[in-house]
């Protein structure tokens, strides 16, 4: 609940504030009256100790003059901008290509680096892919650009792995069976491929632990979009051709929750996936 303020207090802050987004954009008192449609000595008025506060108009005309949120300079908010300008910085749609190397989501690691990254894959998690996984996966698209680019996603692979942050992976649990059945996405992938690559699962989910936790969710109960969770700074939603990123703490927060009762209802636990990758290795055909 907000607290109640003295309207001469308001009208005191809102005398400041409409001072300090004056001189912060260099306006002066007739330039501000031309732009609200007012007389000089009306704005003069507004800046003079012991007057009232304006009429909602005036309060609305100033603050889009000044591109400043008509609430803060009332008093009834703690940040200047504009609410569609801080929705642009809280929320923003990036193309999402389909290229091995995706400099938007490197550059989100590293601006996460030494916070923890929780993870829900739309296929594999690339950073715990084999060699042969993606050149299987990527090089129908890449062509004779594959061994540089996969060079170049090895070194970012290593750069992610020893940046410091831990990572928390939450997959379905459907995802891996059609792995190691070769059907769905996997279909046509070579039986060795497969099998290297659930050996390659086990090691890092074995060697890395608890720095690298993988669970599995049971998606007939559970749902989650793709979704990357780069620490308190960001929240981001794979739409396929575009990513959905949050920077606002409470959309984040809602994520991270979401992502946590994922974990927390795993079919499959952290603990426990090496023994079910080895059942997996068992379905290779």
């Amino acid at each position: 609940m907000m607290d109640r303020i003295d309207k001469r207090d308001r009208a005191a802050q809102f005398r400041a504030r409409l001072a300090e987004a004056m001189a912060a954009r260099a306006m002066s008192q007739a330039e501000l009256a031309r732009q609200t449609g007012v007389d000089r000595s009306t704005i003069s008025a507004l800046l003079q100790p012991g007057k009232r506060l304006p009429n909602a108009q005036l309060a609305a005309d100033c603050a889009r003059a000044l591109g400043i949120s008509a609430d803060w300079l009332l008093g009834l908010s703690g940040r200047p901008e504009p609410i569609a300008d801080l929705l642009a910085a809280s929320l923003t749609l990036t193309e999402a290509p389909r290229a091995l190397i995706d400099e938007r989501i490197f550059a989100w690691h590293q601006e996460a680096a030494g916070y923890k990254i929780r993870h829900v894959p739309a296929t594999l998690p690339d950073m715990l892919k084999t060699r042969t996984m993606v050149e299987w996966e990527y090089e129908p698209q890449l062509g004779r650009t594959a061994e540089q680019a996969i060079g170049a996603f090895e070194d970012r692979l290593r750069w992610m792995r020893a940046s410091g942050s831990d990572y928390e992976i939450a997959l379905p649990l459907h995802e891996l069976t059609a792995f190691a059945t070769a059907t769905g996405y996997y279909e046509g992938l070579p039986a060795e491929h497969r099998r290297a690559q659930l050996v390659h699962l086990m090691t890092l989910c074995d060697q890395l632990y608890p720095s690298l936790r993988v669970c599995l969710f049971d998606a007939r109960r559970l749902f989650s979009a793709p979704v990357t969770i780069f620490g308190p700074l960001l929240a981001v939603i794979y739409l396929g051709r575009h990513y959905l990123a949050f920077r606002d703490s409470a959309r984040i927060e809602t994520i991270t929750q979401h992502f946590d009762f994922l974990v927390r209802e795993a079919a499959v636990g952290a603990r426990d996936m090496g023994g079910h990758l080895r059942t997996l290795l068992d379905r290779v055909r």
